[in-house]
Formats: C-alpha cells, structure tokens, sequence
C-alpha cells in the first residue's frame, strides 16, 4: 500500500458513520461493492473471469444465463495447465486483463485452483490439476499477468471445495497434513508467488467451520503465514453468520442483501460483540483493493480483438494432447477427410456456470477445414449431441466414411455434463458417442478421434483407433488449434496436468465421492491422483505428466547438487518440438507414509532438431518438506531422497539420490494405528482409521432426523431437503421444484434443470435472503422457516408481520 493510498484510506474510515462502515462490508448490488460519495468511496465493479470476462449486459445473475459483453474466451484451466507453460500462463493473464481494464471491472474472479480431487466433480473444467504444485504455479503466473494491468485477480475458492454436489452446506473432512501439502499449497502459491490482491472463500464448511468463518484459515493461515495483506471475499450467497465471518477476517460479503447482515454489524458493536477495530481493519484492506484497481480503471483503453484471439489460439495450440498416434499424424497435405460427430460443428470449447464467455469469435472445425491444406469430402453429426439412440445419423455417418481416406470425429462431454452446481455421475463418455465409435472402427478406415470435455473419462474405446487427442475445452480459437496439430502446422507439446484412470472405481476417492449428505470425508489423505496411482502400481490410460509429439527427446547428463538438478534433452527427430521435464522426489525410507513420486519442479523447453538444451530444475523450500501432524509445522526429514527426472510420472528417463540434512521424525501414530495408510492402500482406510488420523470423531454424515424422516429447518438446510421437512409447506415446496426439474429434462430443457438444480435445490434457506438481493427480508425467511417445522399460522404471521 502506497503512503498516498494509505493516508486517504485512514481519512476516509475515520469520515465514516458506524452505519456506513457496516453497508460498505457489503455488495451494492449483484456485481459491485457499495460506494460513498461524499468521501470519494467508490464502487467497484467485480466480475467472473477464470478464463475470459463475463461481464453482463443486461439482468445480472450467478449462472450464466444472461448474455454478457463480447470477450476472449481463453482456454479454460483444465486446457491450459496441459501447456504447463507458466510463461504462457503469465501472458493470458496479462491479456484477460487488460480486458477487464478495457470493460471497467476492478477485480477479476478468478483463477480457480481448487485441486482436482475426483473425475467426476462437474467444476473440473475451471480447474487447474490434480497436483498442487502444478495449480499453484499456473496460477501464480495468471495472476501477476492480470495484475500488471493495475485490476485484481481473486484466488479462488479458498478451501477444500472439491465437490458441488451440496457444495453450500457440505463439511470437508480433511486431515491436516492433507490440507497443507495438498489442499492449500495452490493458495499459498497464488499469495506468496502470484501476489494476489484479493482470495475468495469457499462455500462448505471446513473440518466443521464454515471456510469464510475460520479464523485458522483468513487469519491464522492466509494473513500470519502466508503475509497475505489483500481482501477476502465471501462467494456469492456464501455468507453464513456476517459477524463471524468479520472476526475471522472475511472482508467483503457479496452480492448485495439488501442491508440485511450491515444490522448485524451495527448490532454488534454497539453491543460489543465486535470490536470496530476489527470493522476498520476489514474496511482498510477493502478500501485498498477498491481505490487501488479504480485508479487503474482511469486510464481504461479498448483492447485488440484479433491479437487477443492469436494468443488465444497459441495457448490452445499448446494445450491440446496427442494422446495415441501410430503413424497416421500428422496428416499429410492433400489427405481427403471427411468430419463427423457434432462437436465439429457446435464445438465444445469452455465449460458452464458462471465462467461462461460470450466470444468475440469463434472458430469451428467445419469452418476452418478449408484452410487446413486437407482434402474436405463432407460432414455428418453422427449422433446426438444431448444423447439418444439414432440409427439414421449412425448410418449416414458409415456412408460417409467409405468417401475419405481418414475419418476425424468429433466427441466429448455435453455442456450439461460439466457445469457448475452439478457432479457428474459417471466418467464415460454417452453410450450413442462410443456406439458411433465402435461402428466406424469396423469400417477398416484410419479413424482419428478428437476429445472435448474438462476432465478425465473412460478411454477403454481407444484401442483400434490411429490416433487421439485431447483437446480438452480449448476456447474460441480451440477447434483451428486442433486442425493445425491435426495437418502438422504445430507440433504437440500439451501432456497430462491429471491422470486418466482406466475405469472410474480405481480413483482413490470414488467410494467416498461425493459426499451426499452433510459431509465429504476426504478418507485418501495425500493419495490423490497420480500420487495414489504410482504408489499402489495401478495401471492407467494415461499417466500424469503424459503426452506423445511428432519428435523424440533423450535425456541425458544428470547432476544433481543442493541447488537442484542439471541435465541435458536432445531433440532426436527431424521436428521442432517443445518437451516438458518434470522433476519428482521420492523418500524409500520415510517414518512417515508417503507417495511414491511427487512432482517438485518442470520446465517446457523448446528444441530445433538435433540441437541439444542444458536444463535446470531449482530445488526451492518447497521441494523437500513434509507437515509433521504430531508438531502442526512444516519439517524437512533428514535422510537420503530420490531424484526422478522423467517425461511423465510414468516415463523416468533419469534418477539420482541426494543427502539432506534434517530433523529426525518420528511420528506418533504408526503402521500399526494406520494400517490402511502405510500399506499403501489409503482408499481402504475405514472410518476407524480416518479417526485416527484426524485426532477426533468423525461427525455424523446423516441428517438430523427428530423423528422417522423428520428433520427440523434452520437458516442452513438445503432447500432439496425440505422434502424431510416436518411442515407441509416445506414439503410441497421441494416436491414442486422436483417436478419442475423432472418436466424441464422431460421436455429437453437440461439447461434450465441444471440451473434450478444448481441455483435452487442446493442452496441453503439463508440463500432466499443472501441471493434475492434482500426481496425475501430475514423476518420474512424466519417466517417461512417457521411454516417449514410444521408452525404454519405462526410463520405466516411472521412473514407478513412488519416488526423489525
């Protein structure tokens, strides 16, 4: 903070009313903070933005439904992270904000990092990896690229929200050492590398606290240890007890409610619940993020449309995979193709929800097959697109492949599969995809499948075709990107920021995910994603870390020294390519369990044919530390550790060993207290072990029933649980949002039964209060929650009653 900024900051605090003070904690209205004019308090305006902006033209809302302002849509995380270029990062960063400078929005939502615990979790596609290292410094990278633009970017959501199946009132259960090296590292990255100015918190509970009432996270943690002097801010609708979550270190609730929580703030200190000081120093670092992003918003200046879509093409170019390949990529000029599957068409480029982009254009396969330098000989569907059964556009699909000589189809997860508010329930791809693919594989014709979804599927389907890549969900630019890999204008570099699994239940979490009641027991410790795979031996589709180019590389000449570890690539082949090294440490004689490999260092090295490159990967205080449970710091054992450089987590090219000098662990709890855990088998751990390792009784997953499906309503019961609900209003009212869902999917509308699903069935009853805006008052709630436990004159009174 500047003397200048800081000086009217204290000015403007000290200006204010007690009441004031308290309507500035939170939202304006659905997009901006509350301003006051006569001490120059303005407001500031925030936006969605993971990977494009989404500021909306019209009507606000939280999911996507209003059309927003054209922008870039960039590659979404879950692409980008397969670049694992934190350079490239960096510069989509830098361009995402100077459109949001260009659209006057102070702080940019986003990126997200929250750790890509289970395949099947519907926000995958916002995310960046299942490995915290990875995450945190892509993020760190796309957050000083916004930031040079003078606007914020807010790290999201802070923490444990891995799931969105009840995500509003879903209690993560997570032991400690699991949160600080797996869950929080990807913050700790944003704040201590990335510089964020502002952190968003999470909507669940966290170990029985709600994320954005924890004093051990915002204060604790994200302030004392990390140094973190930026605002927190509550996810929209997330704000469960204002005064709370002020004490804790929560700035900013939004969206607005009307001035419901800003009584509870006066309310307090004038009562002396809440000190004003606390109020101040909230108001402080709130005032800083408002005052220092709208200077910055002064010298606003539009940004070019078409450079900002080269780049995007660039990042997409380097984030798609070549998964299979026997020889028949890259396709040769004059090759004759036909397309088919509709994804060629209606390309599925960026996920659902709230990050949903309005592009500033979009290119298609079917449109941009004609500057390919490919041989075009027709295109057809092949299936349909939201599911079903249809013989005819199977058929004609077969006919059309007799044309070519390569077919390349086009599948991948539908918009309603991957969306924000929903899980997915299972991880393959629709029956009437992998029909079609079967089919053309008995044609006898080269078959080239190109996959569009945000997160891992079954890829059994994969044996018999020439070739495949993922191209994931790769933005406006996505589907040129693909053709150029596709005819060998570019040459692959993407590989794997998650593993693929072979089949859904070998996921280390899939028999407690997700959580379906009140918790998420998060039962696996560390063994999340390849960290469990490699440990346990477990064969894959795809490891972490994987990728095929049209080149080769050796590795060769390793040195390893306390600095961190040299070592030279080769470029074997007659391409240019780019490699991505990863450096991973291991600990065979650990006291403590742990992983086989993790990753602690890459690199993406671009390399001319023939040419040879000196690489070197940087051991950092990250690189060899451990959380030691039983003293609640962060130690570094002492012994001899493993040092793995490889192309991917299951292609080690070289390996060395190196003494490090620490303290001698020696832990309390044991292989014989946590079997499950030091035999490797962590996805086994029974609940009496999962105890053990918490250090306390697991809480009970179920709700609270008084009586046989009974429950009694509070500000915290999900509206879809009102069917349990003691009085019949509650009940009629979850049976009617019911049957409006069963009918909207009835009649084909999946997107709005999503979004009521999203919006309303998983929210918590204080969101009617929290996300109207304030339309429904807190006595109004209160009275309805009355009606709901069977007090059915008493509430109406309430509701309608016009005492305070």
């Amino acid at each position: 903070m500047s003397v200048t900024s800081a000086s009217t900051i204290v000015k403007a605090i000290a200006g204010l009313t007690l009441e004031e003070k308290a309507s500035l904690t939170a939202g304006k209205d659905f997009w901006t903070s509350a301003a006051i004019e006569r001490l120059g308090i303005p407001s500031a305006f925030f936006s969605d933005g993971p990977h494009g902006m989404r500021k909306q033209a019209l009507a606000a809302d939280h999911l996507g439904l209003n059309e927003s302002l054209k922008a870039t849509c960039f590659p979404t995380a879950a692409a980008l992270a397969n670049s694992w270029n934190t350079e490239l990062a960096e510069g989509m960063g830098e361009k995402l904000g100077a459109e949001a400078k260009a659209q006057g929005v102070n702080v940019v939502l986003g990126p997200g990092v929250n750790i890509k615990r289970n395949p099947l979790c519907g926000r995958n596609f916002e995310y960046y990896s299942e490995d915290p290292l990875l995450a945190g410094k892509m993020a760190a990278a796309f957050i000083r690229g916004i930031q040079k633009n003078g606007v914020s970017a807010c790290v999201k959501h802070f923490a444990a929200n891995s799931q969105e199946t009840r995500r509003m009132v879903s209690d993560s259960i997570i032991d400690e050492r699991a949160l600080r090296e797996i869950y929080l590292e990807p913050f700790e990255l944003a704040v201590t590398e990335g510089g964020t100015k502002a952190v968003m918190t999470s909507y669940n509970l966290l170990n029985g606290v709600y994320a954005n009432e924890s004093p051990k996270l915002l204060t604790d943690i994200l302030r004392r240890e990390w140094g973190f002097g930026g605002a927190v801010i509550t996810d929209w609708g997330g704000c469960n007890d204002k005064v709370e979550s002020i004490k804790a270190g929560s700035d900013l609730e939004m969206p607005t409610n009307g001035g419901e929580t800003a009584k509870e703030v006066v309310k307090a200190v004038k009562e002396g619940s809440l000190k004003e000081s606390a109020l101040d120093e909230s108001l402080s670092r709130l005032l800083e993020l408002i005052f220092s992003t709208s200077e910055a918003l002064a010298d606003k200046a539009d940004f070019d449309k078409e450079a900002h879509h080269q780049f995007a093409l660039k990042a997409a170019e380097e984030s798609v995979v070549l998964l299979e390949n026997s020889g028949v990529l890259p396709l040769a000029p004059g090759t004759k193709v036909c397309l088919i599957g509709d994804f060629a068409k209606n390309p599925r480029y960026q996920g659902a929800g709230s990050s949903v982009v309005n592009p500033t254009k979009l290119d298609t396969v079917l449109g941009s097959i004609g500057e390919s330098g490919l041989e075009f000989c027709g295109f057809e569907p092949g299936f349909k697109r939201m599911g079903g059964k249809s013989a005819g556009l199977v058929s004609k699909a077969l006919e059309l492949a007799q044309k070519a000589d390569v077919v390349l189809l086009f599948c991948g997860l539908n918009e309603i599969a991957e969306t924000e508010g929903l899980d997915r329930t299972e991880m393959r791809l629709p029956d009437n995809q992998l029909e079609l693919i079967e089919a053309l594989k008995k044609t006898g014709k080269k078959v080239v499948l190109v996959l569009s979804c945000g997160s891992q599927i079954e890829t059994g389907f994969a044996k018999g075709l020439d070739a495949v890549l993922y191209a994931s969900l790769g933005g406006q630019a996505g589907a040129k990107a693909v053709l150029n890999i596709l005819s060998g204008k570019t040459n692959p570099s993407g590989k794997l920021a998650e593993t693929f699994p072979e089949k859904y239940e070998d996921c280390p979490s899939s028999k407690n995910y997700p959580g379906t009641c009140k918790t998420a027991e998060y039962r696996e410790s560390v063994f999340v994603g390849y960290r469990h795979y490699e440990t346990v031996k477990a064969n894959v589709s795809y490891p972490f870390g994987y990728g095929l180019s049209y080149t080769k590389f050796e590795y060769s000449s390793l040195s390893i020294d306390k600095s961190g570890a040299s070592f030279s690539i080769k470029n074997t082949g007659a391409r240019a390519g780019a490699e991505i090294a990863q450096l991973y440490i291991s600990m065979p004689g650990s006291a403590l369990f742990r992983p086989d490999k993790e990753l602690k260092g890459f690199t993406k090295v671009a390399i001319a044919p023939g040419e040879t490159q000196k690489v070197f990967i940087p051991f950092d205080e990250r690189t060899f530390r451990v959380w030691n449970a039983d003293s609640s710091k962060w130690a570094v054992e002492d012994g001899v550790y493993k040092v793995h450089i490889g192309a991917s987590i299951k292609d080690i090219r070289l390996s060395g060993e190196i003494s490090v000098s620490g303290e001698k662990i020696a832990p309390k709890l044991g292989a014989s207290d946590l079997p499950s855990y030091y035999s490797r088998k962590a996805n086994q751990a029974t609940r009496e072990e999962f105890e053990k390792l918490l250090g306390r009784p697991l809480p009970s997953p179920d709700l609270d029933f008084v009586k046989k499906n009974r429950i009694i309503c509070g500000m915290n019961t999900a509206v879809e649980d009102l069917r349990y609900a003691k009085g019949w209003p509650g009940r009629l009212f979850a049976g009617a949002l019911k049957l409006a869902y069963n009918v909207l999917r009835l009649i084909g509308n999946h997107k709005m039964a999503g979004v009521l699903m999203m919006g309303v069935c998983n929210m918590p009853l204080r969101g009617l209060s929290r996300m109207t805006g304030g339309a429904i008052s807190q006595r109004q709630l209160d009275g309805l929650i009355t009606m709901f436990n069977g007090k059915f004159f008493k509430g109406v009174g309430q509701f309608f009653s016009k005492k305070a």
